[in-house]
């Protein structure tokens, strides 16, 4: 005679447990769905079509350092120095749009530091002419003791466009069944954007907005307020002659 935990299994039993059994295997089939598959762009079931984010352009800063070299005894820059510098700055405005500072850094204690200093005057002098703010030049001085003629440095941080690199071909491209795009897809396009943007800084944002001209909008402004009409007014020599001779 056997005991009531070594008996079989009933009918009953069995009909009651197979749903539970059913529901516990969709619910594992399920959570395996969600896995992330080996391929980067292809995510819990879903793919990176867009090829910006499957293949991104990645921005960075690097400086960019313009090197005056100065003598001891001279009395400030030589008019080859004064034009690359100027290029130098054209460079920075065309490249950076205002979004970083120009970084003039001056030697101290070398035999060339009184001509060093007359240079830097000239040099503020002429970014503030060619339209630079003060707020956007820091003059910093470096220790040259010992060396012979250190140069003054112009620098800024510049944005440079890191291109991706392309050419996975890991993929079958005549047998996709769930017609998805190929790694390879976009990167093309995306690398060669990156190589011929001219402003990296451009894919982080737009750029700074200058003071707006505010003569005309005074005038308008003013008109409105007091009642009269806001549009130009016209002559009867700006009135076109539509009569036939």
């Amino acid at each position: 005679m056997t005991s009531n935990s070594m008996r079989a299994p009933s009918n009953a039993a069995l009909r009651t447990a197979g749903p539970k059994l059913l529901l516990i295997a969709i619910a594992a089939v399920a959570l395996s769905g969600c896995k992330t598959t080996d391929d980067p762009t292809r995510v819990a079931g879903w793919t990176l079509v867009d090829a910006s984010q499957r293949h991104p352009i990645l921005v960075s800063q690097e400086p960019s350092t313009h090197i005056i070299r100065v003598g001891r005894g001279s009395h400030g820059l030589t008019a080859s120095q004064r034009a690359q510098l100027l290029n130098f700055t054209d460079y920075y405005r065309a490249t950076d749009a205002g979004n970083s500072r120009l970084v003039v850094t001056v030697p101290s204690g070398a035999a060339n530091e009184v001509g060093a200093m007359y240079a830097v005057g000239q040099i503020r002098d002429m970014l503030r002419d060619s339209g630079f703010a003060e707020d956007n030049i820091s003059v910093e001085a470096y220790d040259a003791e010992g060396q012979a003629d250190p140069p003054i440095r112009v620098s800024y941080l510049r944005y440079v466009a890191q291109p991706p690199k392309c050419g996975d071909w890991s993929t079958n491209l005549a047998y996709e069944p769930m017609n998805l795009p190929y790694p390879n897809f976009g990167c093309a396009v995306q690398h060669n954007f990156g190589a011929q943007v001219a402003n990296p800084a451009d894919l982080l944002g737009p750029r700074s907005m200058t003071a707006r001209s505010s003569e005309r909008r005074d005038q308008v402004w003013e008109r409105y307020v007091k009642g009269q009409p806001t549009g130009a007014q016209r002559t009867l020599q700006d009135a076109v002659n539509t009569s036939s001779n």
